[in-house]
Order: structure tokens, then sequence, then C-alpha cells
């Protein structure tokens, strides 16, 4: 945790120091935020130098969740301490949505804001997007502590695939394929016309698949720049593909690349909803031209930019916006909620269920039919020609359970804090499933500043378990966990 803390500070001293250079006279608070959460951090690691330096799976499931929550409760500082988010509850919520990459925000004027303070939530984004505790396993070791425990607690997917054997070099080699995505990114969105700053922000909110945006209007800021939007909708195509695919595909085996099936389902279901939003687009919606539809719709460049750009980002669950999908047509707000169940590939920075959870429950789902048929024969579920054990088609089923489980009682916690049907199920679709933009009045173009605190509280706790996926953070509050072993 201490360690954690310190790293958080020195996150903030880089946000410190994008204040001080552009002068939006809040650099001594950002100063002093950072200098507590160091401080705090470095405390907690010379009060406990000395204990057993062993992380078993239990401890590595406290370390993950706390670890989150602790980074939270810290990464609150920069918004308190310079009363741009004077309320504690506002406060969270805005950091719990920057680090479990949700995007959803309070504010209501961004554009306003202190550059050091916008650099900072973007930055909560670029930290919690491959993932607080990863990033720690490449210095735990220096501290003699092992972090296999702690990367199965922070990616419990269906698989674990692996660049290196040692979980220290794949952290490493996973942060390389990170950082030069985001400088790549930056590098071209600066190129396509967007200022130095602006770039940075939003290659750290892509490659996180995170949402925050620098402009009020999010990205149909940049409606009448279409390959602005297009390098965005690329980079967040890949922030939801599968990291390892990206490891595979820089050293030159892109057949592998090619013959991964959650990778070429992702591929197909992205193309698919694509064409059948600028379908309807083209044919069924009839809209003026605004701040968020500044184009013809009847003509077909921007009709399917817009299309694919949305159907990316909730996909992904990046949750950028260029115009109001909730408005198109009833149908397509039922598509668009839909979609946020799907969610990217498994180890990519998307939240959801995954494509790869869906791929083997519809593949188990048909098997079905067969051992119905034959009821003595043995039919396993298949993903890339090899057989998946009952043991992970029981865990996906399970967990698909308890998602949705969580949706309706996550649904029904909102409706009794007042929020409308609407509103209900798509906030707590879109905070379960870390998207941002929801339905009702949490729609593409309002926020969620309207919601009364409890509610925000509730989201914020919905946002941590969709990232942390389910179990992770369940399975602290069972009785056997915390029994003797």
């Amino acid at each position: 945790m201490g360690l954690l803390l310190v790293c958080n500070g020195g996150f903030m001293l880089i946000a410190t120091l994008v204040s001080y250079l552009y002068e939006d006279g809040i650099t001594f608070q950002l100063f002093l935020a950072a200098l507590v959460t160091i401080i705090t951090g470095s405390l907690l690691m010379v009060t406990t130098r000395d204990h057993v330096k062993e992380i078993k799976k239990r401890e590595g499931y406290i370390v993950v969740t706390f670890g989150w929550i602790f980074m939270s409760l810290s990464g609150m500082f920069p918004y308190l301490f310079t009363k741009t988010i004077p309320s504690f509850t506002n406060a969270f919520f805005e950091t719990m949505s920057g680090y479990t990459t949700t995007g959803a925000t309070i504010l209501e004027k961004i554009e306003g804001l202190p550059e050091g303070i916008l650099f900072w939530r973007s930055m909560t984004h670029w930290i919690g997007g491959m993932g607080i505790i990863v990033l720690a396993i490449a210095i735990l070791p220096l501290l003699g502590i092992g972090g296999m425990q702690l990367f199965a607690a922070e990616a419990p997917g269906p698989s674990a695939d692996k660049l290196h054997p040692r979980i220290t070099d794949t952290a490493k080699r996973l942060w390389l394929i990170y950082v030069g995505y985001t400088i790549a990114e930056t590098i071209l969105l600066q190129i396509a016309g967007m200022s130095f700053f602006d770039a940075i922000n939003h290659a750290m909110c892509t490659l996180s698949t995170g949402g925050f945006s620098t402009k009020d209007a999010s990205i149909a800021h940049w409606n009448d720049t279409p390959i602005i939007q297009y390098i965005i909708i690329f980079f967040m195509f890949l922030a939801g593909t599968n990291f390892v695919l990206s490891y595979f595909a820089f050293k030159g085996k892109i057949q592998k690349v090619l013959r991964d099936e959650e990778f070429r389902f992702y591929l197909i279901f992205t193309l698919l909803f694509t064409i059948i939003v600028t379908a309807i687009i083209h044919t069924q919606v009839n809209v003026e031209p605004s701040a968020y539809h500044p184009m013809v719709w009847g003509e077909a460049e921007s009709g399917f930019r817009h299309s694919l750009f949305q159907v990316v980002a909730v996909i992904t669950t990046t949750g950028f916006v260029t115009a109001d999908f909730t408005s198109w047509t009833t149908f397509l707000t039922i598509f668009f909620f839909g979609l946020m169940f799907l969610g990217g590939s498994a180890g990519s920075t998307s939240g959801g269920v995954k494509v790869v959870r869906h791929l083997l429950m519809i593949k188990n789902g048909f098997l079905e039919f067969k051992r119905m048929l034959h009821p003595r024969a043995i039919i396993p579920v298949r993903y890339n020609n090899k057989s998946v054990s009952e043991q992970i088609v029981y865990n996906i089923l399970g967990f698909f359970i308890l998602y949705m489980l969580l949706f309706i009682i996550g649904a029904l916690v909102l409706g009794f804090v007042g929020l409308d049907f609407e509103s209900a199920i798509g906030g707590a679709a879109s905070s379960l499933g870390n998207v941002g933009p929801a339905l009702g009045s949490l729609n593409p173009l309002e926020n969620y500043n309207n919601i009364p605190a409890f509610g925000k509280w509730w989201c914020a706790f919905l946002m941590l378990l969709g990232r942390l996926e389910l179990f992770t953070v369940l399975i602290l509050i069972t009785p056997f966990f915390w029994r003797n072993r």
C-alpha cells in the first residue's frame, strides 16, 4: 500500500510540473497533494519494513482491492486541495471513475479547469488502464516481494497469456507497449491538428479506454476534423485488443494474431455492428446540424464515421462521444445499451464482460444440444483449437450470472435513490461495465452530478467491481475467505 501511494505521489509531481509550465495558478496545491501522498506512503513502508515479504493468493486479493481504494482516496487530494471539486463525495466519484477507466464525470464545465487538474484526470485513467498493480509488479521484486499472486488477482480473466516466464518481465513488456502506443497516438493527434496538451491527454484516455476529455463536447469538439476521430478510433480498437497480441504482432507473428478466435470475433462484431448502425442512420435518423451533429447525416462518410466511432467507443468501454446515440432511434438506444455488456478482449484495458467470455458461453450453449442427443459423449468446448477445461467454463458461467445479478441490483438501488427507469438501468450497466455515458438523464450529453450522494457512492462501488472483474472484490466479503487456513 505504501509503495502504491509513493508511486501515486510521483505521478502527482508530473501533474505539478504541467501546472508549473502552464502557469495555471495551482502548482503549490498540487505539490502539497503529492507531498502528503508520498509522505503517507513512505511512513507505511517504513513502519512495515520488517514484516514477512510473502504474498499468497489471499493477500493478493486484499492488496489489489484495498490498493485500488487507497489509490482513489489519495487521488482525490489534487481535487480537494485545489478546490476544483470541493465535495468529498464528488471528488471520490471522479477519482474512482478515473482509476477504473469508466470516464463518468460529475464536472459540468471542463474547459475552464486548470491544466494541471485536466492532466491529473487523464493520468488517473492512464495509471488505472493497465492496472496499478501491474505497474507495481515491476517494482515489488526490488523489495523481495513476488508479483505472481498480484497479477492473478488483477487479471482474473479466462486466459493467462504471458509474454515471458517471469511475471516482472511480462509487466515491463506490457508497459513498454502501453507507453509506446501512448506516444504514437500523441504524435499523430498533434500532426492531425490537436494542441500538444490536448493530444497527450486524449492519448492517455484512449489507450486506457477511459473517456475523460479536455473539452466539454468530448471528441465532438473535433467533428469538423475527421482524421482526428479516425486516429482515436484506431487506438481505441487497439486498446480493446489483448495486449499480448500486440506483442506478437511486433515480433512479426501476424498469423498468431489472425488465428486468435477472440480477435477475429472482436473485429467481426465491430464491423457488423457498425454496418447495422450506419444503415439505420442513413435510413431513419433525421437530425438538424448542431454541436453534436454538425454534418449532414446523409453523407456516407459522416454517417459511417460517427457509427464506427460510437460502436468502438462503447464496445471498448472508452466512452468518448462524437454524437448522442440516445437521440438517434429507440432501436439504436437499446442496441448501444446491449453493447455496454459486450466489452473488448481479455488482456486489454477495456471493461465489460469481454468477447472471449461471450464466445465460450455461446459455444457451450450450442454444445448442450449435442450433449442432449449424445448424453454419454464427452464433448469439450474448444477455443483456439484447444479444449477448455470445465472449470473455466463454470467460472465464466458463474461470472456472467453474477454480473447480470449485480446489474439488476445496481439498477434497483439507483431506482431507489430517485433515478428514472432508463437512467437507472443505463447508469448500472455503464458503471459496472466501466463505459461512462449511459441512458436517460445520464446520456452522452449529460453528467452524473445530479445523482444523489448515495447513488454516486454506489456507482463508484460498481465501477470498482467491474474494473476488478467481480470476484476479486466480492471474495473479500465471503466468510470462508477470513477463516483460518
